[in-house]
């Protein structure tokens, strides 16, 4: 059953992204590097609670 999880930038904390994961494939959290509109960069984003 895939989850909806939100990501995070590591940098300003600001919740940018929506998507979903499978919890039993990646149990583990999520981390990727996308665009943060409010940084105006690509930064490390985080899957938050």
């Amino acid at each position: 059953m895939r989850t909806k999880i939100t990501l995070a930038c590591t940098e300003c904390k600001q919740r940018n992204y929506n998507t979903t994961k499978d919890k039993k494939a990646h149990p583990d959290r999520l981390e990727t590097k996308k665009y943060c509109r409010f940084c105006r960069t690509h930064t490390v984003h985080k899957e938050t609670k």
